[in-house]
């Protein structure tokens, strides 16, 4: 078939190029078509022009009308998007929130603590193998901080002036209950006097009065702005803001610490040793003149006594015990003499008054032991016992408190200014924190 000169194949192939040409022209290509078609002739060329020009019409709209369902579809989907992340941003504000307010989790202080549970001591070494050297010595119930872990049973600790490793069947790790049971929590006072009273609160009786660098064993710690406390009258309430806290172990003892503890406790004791026996002599020396003074008094003619007489004390005064008795038991002696002389608030003086630790450190005194003035530093006089090995002449610690054992289960103190210088019975009748052996 003809059409213009042209067979169909032929026109097929120009409409081709043509829509081509509109489909890269685009809108304009459109434009220019529609604009031939308007002044379109009646040969061929218009014939073709309009045929195509219907065709992209058609295409146009459908396009049109597609890329406006597009639109539409894009909208929607926009939309549903939209709700979706609204809705996930409502989820991740609502976790947020509560995560605002959960507490946060805090690891206990106690957890990288070991406790050492042995009838003695670990040793600590410095691999973690017991072919290594040993560094020090970690007792029964004394802590360490644990470093970390070897895959075959042995944790890297430090424990004073101790590092190195223990063999983990032998401490406990991370147990609260017992770290509290074996350490003390202090309050040390920072404030010239210090008031202990019976309620939380400055309008309270006052039971007691501390001088600086005192301190005291802690009960409680809940009430603000003021801590509970163990005192010689009983439990009372000291203001937090005049006292510092801490909280006290027993840590390993190095091997030159020990060196150094066995050669100091051993001059202490050799050089108490030797002060006791003489102020034994001199008591002993003064006694006899005394003796024989009072014997002249009631023997003028100077004839003697008859032989196998008693002899007596030779009345009042101070007296001392003449007989050979442990220097412990000298030093009891001797204090037990001041019994019912007042208790002095700062006072040193054992006729005229003394508080506890000037009452300890007078008494020794007398036996040429310098001892340091306040409870907390005669707490580290001596060497430690434990309560079992405890023997007369002992210094018996407690909280803000000191005493000297004198037997019988039986404490020798100053007490407080409604009983003096007296004897109480237990020594345990408050919880014992240390005893310390001078002779």
């Amino acid at each position: 078939m003809m059409f213009g000169g042209k067979t169909m194949k032929q026109r097929m192939r120009l409409l081709t190029i043509l829509l081509a040409g509109g489909i890269a022209f685009g809108a304009a290509g459109a434009s220019y078509i529609n604009a031939a078609e308007r002044n379109r002739g009646t040969g061929p060329v218009a014939g073709v022009i309009h045929m195509f020009s219907e065709e992209l019409n058609e295409k146009n709209a459908a396009a049109q009308a597609e890329q406006n369902n597009g639109v539409d579809l894009a909208s929607a989907t926009d939309e549903m998007a939209g709700r979706s992340v609204d809705h996930g941003t409502a989820e991740e504000t609502e976790v947020a929130t509560a995560r605002e307010h959960e507490v946060p989790v805090v690891a206990s202080e106690y957890a990288d603590i070991a406790i050492a549970q042995v009838n003695n001591y670990v040793n600590v070494r410095a691999l973690p193998n017991t072919e290594s050297e040993v560094l020090g010595k970690l007792y029964d119930n004394s802590a360490a901080t644990v470093l970390e872990t070897t895959e075959d049973g042995w944790y890297k600790i430090v424990s004073g002036n101790v590092e190195g490793y223990v063999k983990a069947e032998y401490v406990v790790v991370g147990d609260e209950g017992l770290a509290r049971a074996v350490s003390t929590r202090y309050a040390t006072v920072t404030t010239t006097t210090l008031f202990v009273r019976s309620e939380p609160t400055t309008d309270a009786k006052i039971l007691a009065m501390l001088p600086e660098g005192d301190d005291l064993v802690v009960l409680d710690e809940s009430t603000e702005g003021w801590v509970k406390v163990a005192t010689v009258e009983g439990a009372g309430y000291i203001s937090s803001d005049y006292v510092t806290l801490s909280t006290e172990y027993t840590h390993a003892e190095s091997k030159a610490e020990e060196e150094e503890r066995l050669a100091r406790e051993e001059a202490e004791r050799q050089a108490a040793a030797r002060a006791a026996e003489e102020a034994r002599r001199a008591r002993e020396a003064e006694e006899a003149a005394k003796r024989k003074k009072e014997q002249a008094a009631k023997n003028p003619s100077g004839t003697s006594r008859p032989s196998g007489g008693s002899s007596g004390n030779g009345g009042g005064g101070v007296s001392t015990p003449t007989v050979n008795v442990s220097n412990g038991q000298a030093v009891v002696n001797y204090g037990m003499q001041f019994l019912g002389n007042p208790y002095v608030f700062g006072g040193t003086s054992l006729t005229n008054g003394a508080d506890c630790s000037g009452f300890v450190q007078s008494v020794y005194a007398a036996f040429g032991v310098k001892l340091p003035r306040n409870s907390t530093a005669q707490r580290s006089a001596g060497y430690a016992v434990s309560l079992a090995e405890i023997q007369p002449g002992d210094l018996v610690c407690y909280s803000g408190h000191i005493g000297i054992y004198a037997g019988n289960n039986t404490l020798l103190h100053a007490s407080n200014e409604r009983t003096g210088i007296t004897l109480t019975s237990p020594v345990t009748y408050r919880e014992v924190i240390a005893v310390r052996r001078i002779f």
